[in-house]
């Protein structure tokens, strides 16, 4: 058996779910406007746990989404995986924010462009296949009317993620298609995760890291006079 906890704090969706052999048995999250991870990611976990009626001995590894996405978030969700980890003394899987974000669109045909909102008109991005394949390294990248006209020339484009919204004033091609209210969500990770349990494609508990893509810059307070 692979009972796999997945815990997902990228955006202010503050997600866990428990899923067997990567079908997702219980989730719960948090789809509000506010990061409430502090306050709510461990009483989730501890909820969890009890409502599938499993023990934490019981569980086979930990599950984190890497990033990118927000600083402080990442940091909250990787601190909780270890530190389960290091007491359970069970494997860290890491999966790619972007990729389970992409995986919420089901389409026969197309690309999926999964984005995340960065500063200003910037976005994290990736592009995926109609199957999930990775075709364009995840970037981070300032937006423009002809962002991603290479694939909307030839193709219908699904854009996700909360990067849609100022998206959506700058493309107008009738090839793009924005699915909008979209986070990434634990929900699309169990799946992900047990693939990479069943090959060990394991981290390093101590030296794990997120994937923040860029340096976090830290805004000084306007002084008061």
């Amino acid at each position: 058996m692979a009972l796999i906890l997945s815990i997902e704090t990228t955006t202010t969706n503050c997600s866990v779910s428990l899923s067997k052999h990567g079908e997702t048995l219980l989730l719960k999250e948090d789809y509000g406007e506010n990061f409430s991870h502090a306050e709510r990611l461990h009483v989730y976990i501890n909820e969890l746990i009890e409502e599938a009626n499993v023990k934490r001995e019981d569980i086979d590894a930990i599950a984190v989404s890497k990033g990118p996405g927000s600083y402080t978030g990442l940091r909250i969700g990787v601190s909780a995986a270890k530190g389960l980890c290091y007491a359970l003394d069970i494997p860290l899987l890491s999966v790619s924010t972007l990729e389970a974000l992409a995986c919420q669109v089901k389409i026969d045909k197309g690309i999926i462009i999964p984005m995340l909102d960065a500063r200003r008109l910037e976005v994290y991005s990736a592009v995926f296949s109609s199957t999930y394949k990775s075709l364009r390294a995840i970037k981070a990248e300032v937006l423009g009317e002809h962002s991603f006209s290479d694939y909307l020339e030839n193709h219908s484009v699904y854009f996700i993620g909360n990067g849609v919204e100022k998206t959506k004033t700058l493309i107008t091609h009738p090839n793009a298609n924005f699915i909008e209210g979209k986070l990434p969500s634990a929900n699309e990770m169990g799946a992900l995760a047990y693939n990479k349990y069943k090959i060990s494609d394991i981290e390093n508990v101590a030296y794990f890291e997120p994937y923040y893509l860029k340096d976090f810059v830290a805004i000084k307070p306007k002084p008061k006079f």
